[in-house]
């Protein structure tokens, strides 16, 4: 499984997964339709999954457009979201599967940033190949999502569900926000000697305009203050030994940065 990484709008990413053996391509949360298109004349393939990770329309903006073109596309989203995502055939809970091609992927139910959002994870194939994990709006590169429809417990469910996933995992979130996230994080984990050098690398990259998606999990377990709200010293800087709590003031610190 290829995987092309699409920028649209001002800052989001839109992921085409090829299957070039078949001929055959599927979309993880197409923001516009135009440059998904673009894409697919260009590989020659035809587009037959919608891979919907939440409602929002800088997710889902350009599903009805594919399914003009692609009548016989099918579009997945979570069971939660019935009613809100554009042409939703299939309702995904926990633990679903869902196929492209020859690889299965497991669907994970992650509340927080909305009540329904779902992410999906194709595990790996082959020894010392990493998963693909499509995180929508959870996990950023540094960061969380902002809780629109959720609560802190939840999101501390989710990322912990999350946080369990093979440290070589991919993560594909659907934003450029790194360079914003990190600035951040440094203000409330000041003494992460990791988090101070991926910061410099991360200003460099975004000064060539070089992505900084995917990531990879390990090192989000490593520098990401959203997925260390149980380490000590994230505590004690937000003055809190409770996890919840811990992630609470974290998210509302980011939420005024």
């Amino acid at each position: 499984m290829e995987i092309i990484r699409i920028p649209v709008l001002a800052d989001n990413y839109i992921f085409l997964m090829l299957d070039l053996d078949r001929k055959i391509a599927a979309v993880v949360d197409p923001a516009e339709a135009a440059p998904v298109l673009v894409e697919l004349a260009r590989h020659q393939v035809k587009l037959v999954a919608i891979f919907n990770t939440h409602h929002h329309g800088d997710h889902v903006g350009g599903n009805k457009e594919l399914m003009v073109v692609f009548p016989d596309v099918c579009v997945y989203g979570g069971v939660e979201d019935r009613g809100r995502i554009p042409g939703q055939q299939v309702y995904l809970a926990d633990g679903d599967r869902v196929q492209f091609g020859d690889q299965i992927g497991e669907v994970l139910f992650i509340p927080g940033h909305t009540r329904a959002h779902i992410a999906y994870y194709f595990p790996p194939v082959e020894i010392n190949v990493p998963g693909e994990l499509f995180c929508g709006d959870t996990i950023f590169a540094g960061g969380c999502g902002r809780l629109f429809e959720g609560t802190p417990a939840q999101m501390v469910g989710s990322m912990t569900k999350l946080r369990q996933l093979p440290d070589n995992t991919r993560i594909w979130c659907a934003h450029e926000y790194t360079l914003g996230n990190l600035k951040f994080a440094i203000t409330v984990d000041p003494d992460n000697q990791e988090l101070q050098q991926r910061l410099v690398d991360v200003t460099d990259a975004r000064s060539n305009l070089i992505p900084t998606v995917p990531t990879f999990l390990g090192i989000e377990k490593r520098t990401n203050p959203f997925l260390r709200w149980d380490v000590a010293a994230l505590q004690s800087s937000v003055a809190s030994n409770d996890a919840i709590e811990t992630f609470a003031r974290i998210r509302g610190r980011k939420d005024q940065f």
